[in-house]
């Protein structure tokens, strides 16, 4: 059944002028068509379609929108297996429950719409890059950044290399942080709730996994930040296997991991699949920001012909950019998972 969201705005139109009165032709002559609105493929969990709405009202970036929307969908996904896994009974503890709040809670915070000012970490426009404006936000990663375009060590490609695992490294701690706070506010309603004793327990264990995952998380954290301070000091070796930085950091991940050799290097192919597919995202995102740059100017023109040439040429690299990161998100939730069973299953 279709969202409300979605239905309400079709009956507007349908319900609205009449068409019988012709004005709409005469203006149709005379001004040039509005912009196309295209409204993406509507979210089944009807909270996360009014999240996408309020996003859409923020001055956000077409990248940053279409990155928006890719989390949005695996969340919604996971929120609907979830529920067929409630009905089964297979989440009593509530863990599976708090790990899609906890998700929610970091989408919030790092689009900025969990109504603090301070959370929305900066907009990766990656058509400024290294703009003097769009600092990391941690002054240790800043010392490291300054260390290693003054060291003479990197090239240009490298320094955009070691911009990207430094900003990915940001976000990760952005993303521990909100985790952090989130658990510290789920304790607080676990202290206020008088349960029974065996109910207790079982949260009690709950809490205590949270835990554990935050631990190997700083710890994932310390770790990153020390590869990072050697790499700004002596630059890249010839080892560097992988550019994009989740690939990198999934590799580190597997290596330490319980794999089979043969399981280690079917992995490693398939990273190498996987930052192909990050790569081809990334250049559909640099395309639509310059088509939305290329669009606002066209705009300013008033030559209609251009204008709908240039909006069914946005249109069409924004759907492609929304699919292509729903199935990176899709697929590197994956690669996440398989990793994490591998980790495990060594202890």
């Amino acid at each position: 059944m279709a969202s409300p969201l979605l239905v309400l705005p079709l009956l507007a139109l349908l319900l609205g002028p009449a068409a019988g009165h012709g004005g709409k032709y005469s203006r149709e002559k005379n001004e040039p068509a509005p912009p196309p609105k295209r409204e993406p493929e509507g979210f089944r969990m009807e909270k996360l379609n009014q999240l996408w709405e309020k996003a859409q009202r923020l001055h956000l970036s077409p990248s940053k929108l279409t990155e928006l929307h890719a989390d949005l969908r695996v969340q919604d996904r996971d929120e609907l297996n979830w529920k067929k896994l409630k009905v089964d009974g297979l989440d009593e503890d509530g863990e599976k429950e708090a790990r899609l709040v906890r998700n929610l809670n970091v989408i919030l915070a790092k689009y900025g719409l969990d109504g603090r000012k301070d959370a929305q970490v900066a907009d990766s426009n990656f058509l400024q890059d290294h703009a003097p404006d769009q600092g990391l936000q941690d002054p240790r990663l800043e010392k490291l950044w300054h260390k290693a375009k003054t060291s003479g060590k990197f090239s240009s490609e490298e320094l955009d290399k070691l911009w990207r695992e430094l900003r990915h490294h940001r976000e990760k701690v952005h993303e521990y942080n909100v985790l952090l706070d989130t658990l510290s506010r789920t304790e607080e309603i676990h202290m206020n709730v008088i349960s029974p004793s065996d109910m207790t327990h079982l949260k009690e264990e709950v809490l205590q996994s949270r835990h554990a995952e935050l631990k190997e998380r700083h710890r994932h954290l310390q770790q990153g930040f020390e590869r990072l301070r050697r790499v700004s000091h002596q630059g890249y070796g010839t080892d560097s296997e992988f550019e994009e930085p989740r690939v990198m950091e999934l590799w580190d991940l597997a290596k330490a991991a319980n794999f089979t050799e043969k399981e280690l290097e079917a992995f490693r192919e398939e990273l190498r699949h996987f930052e192909v597919k990050v790569e081809k995202q990334q250049h559909y995102q640099k395309q639509l920001e310059l088509s939305h740059q290329k669009l606002r100017h066209v705009e300013g023109a008033g030559d209609p012909e251009h204008l709908s040439r240039s909006r069914e040429k946005y249109a069409m690299l924004e759907e492609k950019a929304r699919e292509l990161g729903y199935k990176v998100k899709k697929h590197l939730q994956d690669l996440t998972g398989r990793v994490s069973r591998g980790r495990h299953n060594e202890l």
